[in-house]
Parts: structure tokens; sequence; C-alpha cells
């Protein structure tokens, strides 16, 4: 059901003062200490985000996708870090609304929606990374049990999570497991073993994980007994949610990219007036608005799609594609609008221009998104 206007425009809003209050002033400090924003994220859970799109009955605000793309913009366009503490949070609270069974949804999303426990998505291995179908973490069945071995790396929330969809082979084929850890660098069978260092998209742990000999009860199978090889499925369809979060994640980049640039060329002056005057910068100005504009309604009208139960497979793809190519090219011109202050660690500009690289590649690289989308448009117009 789609949400009221007044209740999505207020809580986009309620977020946007959030971010200008608690996230700004801090932002470059923590993201060039690479330090994780524990406070900030306390404040994410006190504003009831963990659990946006998680149903009333199970304790969240069950608000619809406009909603949450619309929190994500507002994120990220802040702090692009912040967006990826929600993302992969609220894709395994989607595969559980989705696909679990009730005992399953009345196990876990309460917990979720409180933010009593965070969710992360174990899905990509060192040898199969777009190519879902050559996973290699095997669950093997022993008893009531499964055990479970292999590594799976670019892992966000992996250390803090409290709950992780995870990818494995079993004897039926590829299957999702929801399991419960506890926060830290080792539980049980499970050892985060390394953090990953990055370009951009810091103050946000993502890691490498390994599986170990690691036992989950037959309980866990996403969707129970008839979950059994269908995780590929039930993934891919996440997946998609994902992608439109990257899309909106670019949006907000994008717009806080083309809002800093805008304000600083009315304000730097040369050869005797702002540089807005100049006609060089003000055909960089109207091709970046054009772009973010585009890229914000290509995600609206993916998420608009999804929420409805139409397919979307393209679409997804569409905006995740134009919103990050956008976001790249505006964050690059911003950079050039600044000059040497857009190369300097003093203003937010040089990170847009390393955070947005993150979703050329991010939810399945912008090739793979070339291939999805043609493939999926070849299915929709045969011959």
């Amino acid at each position: 059901m789609a949400t009221d206007p007044e209740v999505r425009a207020e809580l986009i809003a309620t977020v946007r003062r959030f971010v200008e209050r608690e996230v700004l002033p801090v932002a470059i400090d923590l993201e060039h200490a690479d330090e994780y924003p524990e406070a900030i994220v306390d404040g994410m859970r006190d504003l009831g985000l963990f659990g946006v799109t998680i149903p009333e009955q199970y304790g969240g605000l069950g608000l619809d996708l406009g909603t949450y793309i619309g929190v994500i913009e507002e994120l990220a366009a802040g702090w692009m870090s912040l967006s990826g503490v929600l993302n992969t949070h609220v894709m395994v609270a989607n595969l559980l609304k989705a696909n679990g069974t009730e005992a399953q949804r009345e196990r876990w999303l309460p917990r979720m929606a409180a933010g009593e426990i965070r969710g992360a998505l174990c899905l990509t291995e060192p040898d199969a990374g777009s190519d879902t179908s050559a996973l290699t973490t095997r669950a093997e069945p022993d008893g009531d049990e499964y055990v479970v071995n292999g590594t799976k790396l670019w892992i966000t929330n992996g250390t803090r999570a409290g709950i992780v969809a995870l990818a494995a082979r079993t004897p039926e084929g590829i299957t999702c497991f929801i399991v419960e850890k506890e926060p830290g660098e080792k539980f049980g069978g499970i050892t985060v073993s390394r953090n990953i260092g990055k370009l951009g998209y810091k103050g946000i742990e993502t890691v490498e994980m390994v599986w170990d000999g690691h036992r989950v009860g037959a309980d866990c199978v996403l969707g129970g007994p008839e979950g059994l090889g269908r995780g590929q499925h039930y993934i891919l369809s996440a997946l998609e949610v994902g992608r439109i979060n990257i899309a909106a994640r670019s949006v907000g980049v994008a717009r806080a990219a083309f809002e800093a640039a805008i304000h600083y060329a009315q304000q730097r002056e040369t050869f005797g007036k702002p540089i807005a005057q100049h006609q060089a910068i003000q055909t960089k100005l109207a091709d970046m608005a054009t772009q973010l504009q585009a890229a914000r309604l290509l995600t609206e009208h993916a998420a608009s799609l999804k929420e409805s139960g139409e397919r979307c497979d393209v679409e997804a793809g569409m905006a995740k594609l134009f919103a990050s190519e956008a976001a790249f090219e505006i964050a690059t011109e911003a950079m050039r609008i600044h000059g040497g202050m857009g190369y300097s660690t003093e203003l937010p500009v040089e990170r847009y221009y390393r955070d947005a690289p993150l979703m050329l590649i991010g939810e399945g690289t912008n090739e793979i998104q070339r291939l999805v989308i043609a493939r999926g448009l070849l299915s929709r117009y045969p011959v």
C-alpha cells in the first residue's frame, strides 16, 4: 500500500533535519578517520529507520519503497556510508517479509524493526561476484542442522550484524539461510577475517567472512523446507531493491555535489564576476541538474513498479545504471567547478568524488547492468 504523501514528506523532512543537525557537522572528520558513526547510527535507530519498510504488525513503520528511497537520498546526501548501514539491513528484512515463514517473520522482524539486531547480506565470493550461480560455499545437512563452510567477501555490516542472510549451496541447489550471530569478529564457526580498505565508503565496515564448520538449524532455511534450492530466486529479487537503493544513493551523492557546485559558483569570483556568470560554468550546471532530475525520476519509477508488484528488473537496472553514472559525472564536474578547493580535504567535494565510484560497481557492475537490461528488453520484445 502506498504511503500517505504527507507521512512520506514528514519523515523525509525529519531525516533531512537529522542529517543537517547530526551528520554534516561531523561527517568530514569521521570519514577521514574511517571511524564508525556509532552515535549517528543510534540516532537512525531512534528515528525508526531500521524498521522503515517492516510492517507495523512486526513493530516497523510499514512505509513503502518510495518513502524508503527518499530516506536513502537524504542520508546519502549527508554521508553516503550511512545509507549502506541501512541498505543491507532492509534487504534482509525484505527477504524475510517476502519469503519467510510466519514463524520466521515473528522471530526476527520485530527485533530488526527495533534496531536490536542489524542485518548483513552474505552473498559475494572471491570467485563468484555477479555470477550468483557459481557460489561454492556449502551447507551440508547433518541431522536437523546444516554445517556451513566457505568464504564471503564485501560484507557490509559484517562485524556488527546480529543477523545474516547467507547464500550457500545445499543438495537441492542454492539456498538462503537466515543466521543469527553475536556482533564481533568471532562467533561460533563464523570469523570476520579482515576488514577491506576502500577508496571511499569509509566509516562503515566492509569485511571478509569465513564460515568454518558453523552449524545452523534447519529452521533457519528461508521459507522453510519449501525454500530449499530457491535461494537464488529469493536473492535476485531482493537485489532489485538493492539496485534501486544504489540508484537512490547515487541521487543523494549527485544532489550534494550539484548543490555544492552551484553554491560555490555564485560565491567564487574570477575576472571580476562570479564564475556562475561564465557560460562554460553555466553549461556544466545545466547538464548536472538535468542528469540529477533524470536519475531521480528513473529511481522513483523503478521503486513504484517494485512496490506495486510489477516486473522491474529492467527498470531497476536502468535506474542503477543511469543514476550511478550521473553521480560520478556530477561529482567530477563539481570538483572541476571548485578548482583547487575541490581537491582539498577541507570540503566534502573530494569525498563525493571518492564515494561515487562505489555505485558504478555495487549490486552488480554497470557492465552487468547493461546485460541485464538488454536481456530483459529482448524478452519483452520477442519476434
